[in-house]
């Protein structure tokens, strides 16, 4: 088999039917999985967003960054640059139609077509009740957590034809099992499960997959609200047998697998990182 693999290096060796000679990942893609595709993420200088748009850029992908703070977009940009990724970003409040139109233009800047989009930007301005949210308070998480996908995705559609695309639109377990001071949040979330399904339907005959990602309690800023919390963390850790916090990478691998030709029939589903979910 040693002398088999090294001639075949040399380029003195051809295949002959019936034997079959194994190569490593690396040396079938050298550029990886995800070369010569554009991805665009959302909500991608911090937390799950970044370690998403890392790990996409590292599997091969040129990747658009985005958040509301040019300093956030500058800071990404620079630092995954200085990585030697292939990586670009702009200003995206995903709420606004002219930054979304502007976040579509600089993904175009690249090879004039999209492959990937994660939408993982969202809100939460209210730790309550449901029926405490205010109208302001429902608009904007519903505009920013729901519809904003929906809009952004159909901005990008005709840039994603015939390119066999990914669509991962980021939930949260809060979906499977609400909690009473997160009222509205949950709800948004529990709505991204249902939009995952609808759009894969629609989508499908365009071959364009959309899957969601469910992550669990991850250490980031967004959910230190959680994780900073000793009792709810006591009682997580008791009731899901875990012994250590998710972290933004545990999300990463998993959206870079979805978005592979690894993951090409699987669409519509919903997949949780959270060390044991509730979900049967």
């Amino acid at each position: 088999m040693l002398r088999a693999v090294t001639l075949f290096r040399r380029g003195l060796f051809r295949p002959s039917p019936g034997l079959s000679v194994r190569m490593t990942s690396s040396e079938i893609t050298p550029k990886g999985i995800l070369a010569n595709q554009v991805a665009v993420v959302t909500g991608s200088t911090d937390g799950i967003g970044f370690a998403i748009a890392r790990r996409l850029a590292q599997d091969g992908a040129h990747v658009v960054v985005s958040s509301r703070k040019q300093q956030n977009v500058d800071w990404a940009v620079a630092t995954l640059q200085g990585e030697g990724l292939s990586v670009t970003g702009t200003v995206c409040h995903v709420a606004k139609a002219e930054d979304r139109e502007r976040l579509v233009a600089k993904a175009l800047e690249h090879g004039g077509g999209i492959d990937i989009l994660v939408c993982n930007a969202g809100v939460n301005p209210l730790v309550g009740s449901t029926l405490g949210a205010s109208e302001q308070v429902w608009d904007k998480i519903l505009s920013v957590n729901v519809k904003a996908p929906a809009l952004l995705l159909r901005q990008l559609l005709p840039h994603m034809e015939n390119r066999r695309g990914a669509v991962i639109l980021v939930s949260s377990t809060a979906a499977y099992t609400p909690r009473v001071d997160l009222g509205a949040y949950n709800v948004s979330k529990t709505a991204l499960l249902g939009l995952t399904r609808t759009l894969a339907l629609e989508l499908a005959p365009k071959d364009i997959r959309v899957n969601c990602l469910v992550p669990g309690v991850i250490e980031t800023n967004f959910s230190k609200v959680l994780h900073k919390n000793e009792t709810f963390w006591n009682n997580y850790k008791e009731n899901y047998q875990l012994q250590r916090i998710g972290r933004p990478e545990d999300c990463a691998g998993l959206v870079s697998f979805l978005c592979s030709p690894d993951a090409s029939y699987i669409t519509g589903e919903n997949i949780a990182v959270a060390g044991l979910s509730s979900r049967l």
